[in-house]
């Protein structure tokens, strides 16, 4: 740049032009140093302006960006469909979002294809769904990016079902769209639906499927236990050539320890190329919830002493891997090292964990000292935890009065009905437990089963405890009933064989 400026050349539009893009947008450029020279070009264009706008928001500072915008129309100068492309993503507030609408249709732009999906996502963002379909059936031809935005939009405000309504009506559908709907289902939970529209993407795809896609589904896989579709996801990215980069690397690390197979885990971890605290994090949380705590906190030394430093959620893994009677003084140290190494400020789930092994390993003194202590609120789970030492250790005085708590607390749970009446029940109190079930009755306080699921030839079988709802129910008892008839004969033999007349 010096160069151009000793030679004469930076008179030049078209190489001032060049220089500010490459300082504004470029992975090595400077803002400041963009302003410098946007500042010094006399008659700046709208290419000049763009390449600010879209600068600022590159370094998270959208209402520089927007007053860009105020001072290319002091100037006159006439705003292009990029500038209002930019400009709608520096828009944070429904306020300026409205604001700037009205310019765009001043303009002429408002039936722009990529303007149109860039207010649809905006102004869900903001929760004017109402607002964003509007926009949507104000669309003069029919564009995928509109559709895509408005499925991202609805999944994004949790009307998933408005978005496949949508999805389904659509006259096209790509990768992209089929990513957004499989998105919007996990994000809202929806892990079986996920799944089942994958299967049918794959079924259709004809192009390589997108690595954001793979990891959206690789979380649907993780959160129900389906492996074989996520065991079918990583032999896709082996043969098709996938780095395993961050995102995709550390959501099959999450993926395989969630399921249980914690060496395959590692072994992703050992091949990853980089590592975030990401990374490193789900891999310590993985070893801790398969029991493999010990190595979980040698990996933390090695994060220590040569990976990025670790966050909040590092944290939750390292005191989860101290749940170990033997390690209850290592959580409390690593417990007081967040705030003094790393200047972390515990939060309610660092407080949930220290108390959930203070109260399962009997400190429960310590347990509820540290709960009265707390800079926050508890809440129904920490409480919970103390309730559930209390019923481990005998300690039912404490446990009458933390039971007692927490159904103020959160008078429709009902395990907290639950925990107190089993403590009731130790005490020999069944006056006690009749009063709490005739209470639970009274407040229409509905009783939430527990369940589980087994994945059979890749389908996924939820049940709840005495569940007759499954087609093959018959079976399944028939079975259960020939394995009692069996373990019973068994414990009979066992018997006659300990204790021989």
């Amino acid at each position: 740049h010096a160069h151009t400026i000793t030679q004469g050349f930076a008179r030049l539009a078209y190489i001032n032009s060049k220089f500010l893009a490459f300082s504004a947008l470029s992975e090595h450029g400077d803002m400041r140093y963009a302003e410098a020279v946007f500042n010094q070009i006399p008659v700046p264009n709208v290419f000049d302006c763009n390449s600010m706008v879209l600068g600022f928001l590159k370094i998270a500072q959208p209402e520089m960006g927007l007053s860009v915008y105020t001072k290319m129309r002091r100037r006159g100068i006439e705003p292009n469909a990029r500038t209002f492309t930019a400009l709608v993503k520096a828009c944070v507030e429904l306020r300026l979002i409205g604001q700037l609408h009205c310019q765009i249709v001043k303009f002429g732009h408002e039936f722009d294809a990529y303007i149109i999906s860039s207010l649809i996502s905006v102004y869900s963002k903001c929760g004017a769904m109402e607002v964003a379909c509007r926009v949507f059936d104000q669309r003069l031809h029919e564009n995928v990016v509109c559709w895509t935005s408005l499925i991202s939009g609805y999944c994004s405000n949790g009307l998933v079902d408005e978005a496949r309504d949508l999805f389904d009506e659509m006259p096209e559908r790509n990768a992209v769209s089929y990513s957004a709907m499989v998105s919007g289902y996990v994000w809202n939970g929806c892990f079986n639906e996920a799944i089942e529209l994958f299967r049918e993407l794959k079924n259709r795809a004809r192009e390589k499927l997108r690595g954001s896609l793979l990891v959206s589904i690789l979380n649907a896989c993780a959160s129900i236990g389906a492996f074989a579709e996520g065991k079918w996801i990583h032999l896709y990215v082996d043969e098709n050539g996938f780095e395993y980069e961050l995102e995709l690397g550390t959501a099959l690390i999450d993926f395989y320890a969630k399921c249980g197979c914690i060496e395959d885990a590692l072994e992703i971890f050992s091949i990853m190329p980089s590592k975030d605290v990401t990374t490193w994090t789900a891999m310590i949380v993985g070893l801790a919830v398969n029991g493999k705590n010990n190595l979980g906190l040698e990996l933390f030394k090695e994060m220590e002493m040569n990976g990025p430093k670790p966050n909040a959620v590092t944290f939750i893994g390292v005191l989860s891997a101290c749940n170990h009677e033997a390690m209850v003084n290592e959580a409390w140290r690593f417990f007081g090292r967040m705030n003094k190494v790393y200047g972390i400020s515990p939060l309610i789930e660092h407080y949930g964990c220290l108390v959930d092994i203070l109260a399962r390993y009997g400190r429960l003194k310590q347990a509820e000292i540290l709960i009265r202590s707390m800079p926050m609120e508890p809440d129904g789970a920490i409480w919970g935890s103390l309730l559930n030492g209390c019923l481990m250790h005998g300690h039912v005085e404490l446990g009458d009065k933390v039971g007692k708590l927490l159904i103020q607390l959160e008078p429709q749970h009902s395990g907290r009905y639950v925990l107190l009446a089993n403590i009731y029940a130790t005490m020999g109190r069944w006056e006690y437990v009749m009063g709490l079930r005739k209470m639970m009755k009274d407040k229409d306080v509905v009783a939430v089963s527990a369940w589980s699921f087994i994945e059979i030839d890749g389908v996924v079988h939820k049940f709840l405890a005495d569940d007759k709802s499954h087609s093959h129910s018959g079976k399944i008892y028939k079975v259960l009933n020939q394995l009692k008839g069996e373990l019973r004969s068994s414990s009979i033999i066992y018997d006659v064989l300990l204790f021989p007349a």
